[in-house]
């Protein structure tokens, strides 16, 4: 049990950093204060668990005509209902959330990279 918990406080903490990171790079995405980020990264974390999976098997046929670039739209549109979810954190529009949330990827995966390299279990 111990280890879900910490997997799941260094995937809150990377999340947290990463939004952080994305919202230092674009003008469009603000923070009010620290608990706004916390908030969001969490439920980031829970939409991404439950929403995305459910809108990434309602739209499969636009994504493998797309190429799978369609994803990217989802990945956008989730940043924007966790910004209308949490209050003090704001995203400009849908171009920024778009280009966020390509760069969120990225810097979510390497800072995972680092944190969690000894977590993992055998």
């Amino acid at each position: 049990m111990p280890s879900s918990l910490v997997r799941f406080l260094v995937h809150w903490i990377t999340l947290a950093l990463s939004l952080w990171v994305v919202s230092e790079l674009f003008d469009g995405i603000r923070f009010a204060d620290g608990k706004a980020l916390f908030i969001a990264a969490l439920v980031l974390g829970f939409v991404n668990a439950i929403v995305r999976p459910v809108l990434v098997l309602l739209t499969l046929p636009l994504t493998i005509v797309t190429l799978g670039l369609f994803l990217l739209v989802i990945n956008a549109l989730l940043l924007m209902l966790v910004s209308a979810l949490v209050s003090g954190f704001v995203v400009a529009g849908f171009g920024t959330a778009f280009l966020a949330s390509i760069v969120l990827s990225i810097v979510s995966y390497l800072i995972g990279a680092l944190l969690g390299a000894g977590t993992r279990a055998a």
